[in-house]
């Protein structure tokens, strides 16, 4: 017997519909399966934490309640004593700084958090359960952004190695005074200082027109860097002015924002000259782009390196929203790593310790 084929559009679009409706159901049903495990886990690592206190059960309770939640749910595979020993922390690490009454925090800057805590996977919270399980705000506001920004859990974890919430808001800028409230304090938080080139792969020496080409290459990866709401336009974006033709580094709109950011990027020490060639770029992109709809650009200038109080000098002279910031080709390291490491005198030491013979 012949299949029918039925080529009707408007079908056809209703299957689409069909297809997109279903992975939306899909990914919701995965989120209110996530949401009811982290309760649960919650509420385990709260019980664990009280028998624990009571010292009823001794040093092995962790591995004999392993054993015996195995026995008991033979199906599930979330109880070896490691993952109980994440469980039992992930409700130490966040309990004292959001208490729970009746299920409801009273944590009252973020009213959401229990909805925050609970939407974001098991494997986040691991990475930030080693990484600041004593520092819990710190978590909470990775927590914040992880579900604001979608951040897989590798997108995740290079934000933990290049202390993102050390760099963000950090840039030296004149927006709360140039634009109206409440934009002004958003873009301020759009920045970061440094940005890392890292996924750059570029040699000690490199020029300007390389670094460039670099970031475009990769620019999924830039656009991450550069935070939420990014959207790229161009680079070497050609603006007619005149009689002349002018060329912004990087143009880029900002969604959250609803502007314009055009990012100059110079591989020198910033110097106050370099904000007139980007401001004549942001009054440009003001004048033949910018819409009724569209809030005042923004311009970014990224520089290998800046003197602090020369650039907030520079900026008092200018009424346009204007920003500056570093860039660094390698991930940050703690302030103390340096320290730990060995120097050339106490490597040679040891090793002429060990070529001693008797």
């Amino acid at each position: 017997m012949a299949k029918s084929i039925i080529t009707d559009l408007e079908y056809n679009e209703w299957i689409a519909s069909l297809s997109k409706r279903y992975r939306i159901s899909q990914i919701r049903a995965s989120l209110e399966v996530n949401k009811e495990l982290l309760n649960f886990y919650w509420q385990l690592g709260k019980d664990i934490f009280s028998r624990q206190n009571e010292n009823k059960y001794g040093s092995e309770f962790i591995k004999t309640l392993s054993r015996d939640l195995k026995t008991a749910i033979p199906e599930a595979h979330c109880f070896s004593p490691k993952n109980l020993y994440y469980i039992r922390r992930f409700y130490m690490m966040y309990s004292e700084i959001f208490p729970q009454v009746e299920g409801k925090s009273q944590l009252a800057k973020h009213p959401d958090i229990e909805n925050i805590l609970y939407s974001v996977p098991w494997g986040h919270h691991k990475l930030l359960i080693d990484k600041y399980f004593n520092e819990p705000t710190i978590a909470l506001s990775y927590l914040i952004e992880t579900t604001k920004q979608g951040w897989s859990r590798g997108v995740l974890l290079n934000m933990l190695d290049t202390n993102y919430h050390l760099r963000q808001g950090k840039g030296i800028t004149n927006f709360k005074d140039r634009l109206p409230a409440p934009t002004g304090e958003l873009a301020q938080e759009m920045t970061k200082d440094p940005y890392i080139f890292d996924f750059t792969n570029l040699a000690t020496s490199y020029r300007e027109r390389e670094l460039k080409d670099a970031l475009i290459k990769e620019i999924t990866r830039f656009l991450l860097e550069l935070g939420e709401g990014f959207a790229y336009v161009g680079n070497e974006y050609r603006l007619k002015v005149g009689e002349t033709e002018q060329f912004t580094d990087l143009l880029f709109y900002n969604l959250k924002l609803r502007c314009y950011v055009v990012i100059e990027v110079k591989t020198v020490k910033f110097e106050a000259a370099h904000l007139g060639q980007l401001g004549l770029y942001v009054t440009a992109v003001n004048h033949l782009l910018k819409t009724e709809q569209d809030n005042p650009t923004i311009g970014l200038l990224v520089c290998k390196t800046k003197d602090n109080v020369l650039a907030r000098y520079s900026l008092e002279g200018y009424n346009l929203p204007i920003g500056i910031s570093e860039y660094q080709l390698e991930k940050l390291l703690p302030n103390d790593f340096k320290s730990t490491l060995p120097t050339i005198e106490e490597i040679e030491t040891k090793l002429n310790k060990k070529n001693i013979t008797y």
